[in-house]
Parts: structure tokens; C-alpha cells; sequence
């Protein structure tokens, strides 16, 4: 079994809010690409990584992880379902200790966050980030619930398993928690040279 949890990148959705040619995970950014940034962060942390993507985004993928890391995923009638890009990810590293599920469209999200919900699971089956009592991502999970992970289909994601094990909040300095990339508004406002973080108080 590897000794440390793997982080799951999920970057297999449509991106469909997000308008234009080019898909919202290859958008430029910080002198990369969306999802550039987020595998970055997700390396230097130095846990394990895999990206669960599509035939689309491989090649993209592939060019920011080793092939053996990347995990694509078949559309079906429906589109990429989060539940099954989920299961897939959680499969290709069965023998982790734990996962953390990270979406490809949040670049802002620091190693030391990853580290941290990864050291929660050592003493809970589920750990999420927390920025300032909201709760953010990634969200963590044991190895004990391997079998309820791989079992996910659709776009149902982990919300039910969350829903039925205790669950804890890993509090954090890091508002990229909270920060996805949906719209092109959205990417507008991470571009801006003020950029500020979300407020606390604000509802999602």
C-alpha cells in the first residue's frame, strides 16, 4: 500500500458555463493553463497524483503528469459524470491509504492545504479544507471507504457518503478553498491584479 494519499484531480466535466472555444481547464493562467496551475499545486505537495480527464483534455493532461498518471474517462449518453470520474480515480490507486479529491478548476488551492486534509485522515475517514467556517475543497476520504467510492456513477458525486460518516473540517489560511473557475467571469476576476479573496460571509 503507497504510504500517503493520492490526490484525485477530477478534470473530466464539460465546463459547460463556461462559454468559448477552448475549454475552461485550458484557459491561460498564471503562466500556465487552469488546470495547470491546480496539478502544480497538487505536485508540490509531494503526495501522489492522478488526473481522471477525457479523451479531449489527455493530451493536455499528459503534458503535466507522467502517462501512468492520467485516467481517462469514456462519455457516456449523459456526459462525464463527477460520480464516475470519481470511482475511476479512486480505482487506478486502490492501494492508497486515502484520496483527495481535487477539482481541475481550482488553481488556487496550496500544496500545504492538500497536506493538511491529508494528515486529517490519518484519524478520520473524511477531512475536508474549511476557509474561515466555510467549507471548501479538497475533500478527503479513507481507505476504508474504497468500496462505497468506486461504486459512484452519474453526477451524484461524494455528496452521500459525506452525508452518512462523520466528517471533519480542516481549518486553513488558504481562500483558494473556495475558489472554482465556472465562468468567464469567474477566471476575469483571478486575473485581476486586486483580486481578493471571498468573503467569509458570503453564501454559495
Amino acid at each position: 500500500m503507497q504510504s500517503r494519499p493520492t490526490v484525485v484531480v477530477l478534470a473530466a466535466g464539460r465546463g459547460s458555463r463556461f462559454k468559448g472555444d477552448v475549454h475552461k481547464l485550458q484557459q491561460q493562467f498564471e503562466g500556465t493553463t487552469v488546470l495547470g496551475s491546480t496539478v502544480r499545486h497538487a505536485i508540490a505537495s509531494h503526495l501522489p497524483v492522478v488526473v481522471v480527464t477525457t479523451e479531449q483534455l489527455a493530451g493536455a493532461a499528459g503534458r503535466l503528469v507522467a502517462a501512468r498518471d492520467v485516467v481517462v474517462v469514456p462519455q457516456t449518453a449523459g456526459g462525464y459524470g463527477m460520480g464516475h470520474s470519481i470511482a475511476a480515480g479512486v480505482a487506478a490507486r486502490a492501494d492508497a491509504p486515502g484520496w483527495l479529491l481535487l477539482p481541475g478548476d481550482m488553481p488556487l488551492v496550496q500544496p500545504a492545504t492538500l497536506l493538511a486534509v491529508a494528515a486529517a485522515l490519518e484519524h478520520h475517514a473524511i477531512a475536508y479544507a474549511q476557509y474561515r467556517g466555510r467549507r471548501g475543497h479538497p475533500v478527503g476520504f479513507g481507505a476504508e471507504l474504497y468500496s462505497e467510492l468506486i461504486r459512484l456513477e452519474g453526477d451524484q458525486g461524494a455528496r452521500r457518503i459525506v452525508a452518512r460518516y462523520p466528517a471533519v473540517g480542516v481549518d486553513v489560511e488558504d481562500a483558494g478553498v473556495l475558489v472554482d473557475v465556472d465562468t468567464e467571469a469567474d477566471l476575469a476576476a483571478l486575473r485581476a491584479p486586486d483580486a481578493q479573496p471571498p468573503r467569509p460571509d458570503s453564501r454559495t
